[in-house]
């Protein structure tokens, strides 16, 4: 690759920039009231965090459903959600010097999360314990808030799922 190439970019559009309305997608189901309402999810940093990952989640286990054909996808949306979670501890006031750190720790959680969910979507009886785990954080839950988050993500489930990976991926399916 020529210096300038390297120095410049070759010219052509970011690909994982034709992800940004699925991840646009994924933020707002996130961000839904209804999660920190009725499913009583903290309203907070870690709280939004933690249904970002989960709805995450949810999208990448659709897609790697879909097969190998989804991988490049699956690692450009995560190479948005990584600079966006960038973007985010920089605008908190998070420095230079440790935001590697705090990334790195980020993509443990979320990477946790996609196993927890991907065990507990083939084996329902395992949901509840994944939720408190993963979005409550150990934390008790009350039934009715708890039935309310597990209800919706199994919802977004069944909804990625009766969608074409092609329009997931497109920022298309209404899900």
């Amino acid at each position: 690759m020529s210096l300038l190439k390297r120095l410049f970019g070759s010219g052509e559009p970011d690909p994982k920039l034709r992800l940004v309305p699925l991840y646009n997608q994924i933020v707002a189901h996130a961000r839904e009231p209804h999660w920190y309402i009725d499913g009583q999810v903290p309203d907070s940093i870690d709280g939004r965090f933690d249904m970002v990952a989960a709805i995450f989640s949810l999208v990448l286990l659709r897609l790697e459903e879909a097969g190998q054909t989804y991988a490049q996808d699956m690692a450009h949306l995560t190479e948005l959600l990584v600079d966006d979670m960038d973007g985010q501890l920089r605008e908190v006031g998070i420095g230079d010097m440790i935001v590697g750190k705090h990334i790195g720790r980020l993509m443990g959680a979320v990477g946790g999360r996609l196993g927890a969910f991907r065990e507990a979507m083939a084996d329902p009886a395992k949901l509840d314990r994944a939720i408190l785990r993963n979005i409550y954080r150990n934390d008790t839950a009350n039934a009715g808030a708890l039935a309310h988050v597990r209800q919706r993500l199994l919802a977004v489930e069944r909804s990625l799922g009766a969608q074409l990976p092609e329009m997931i991926v497109e920022g298309s399916a209404r899900w």
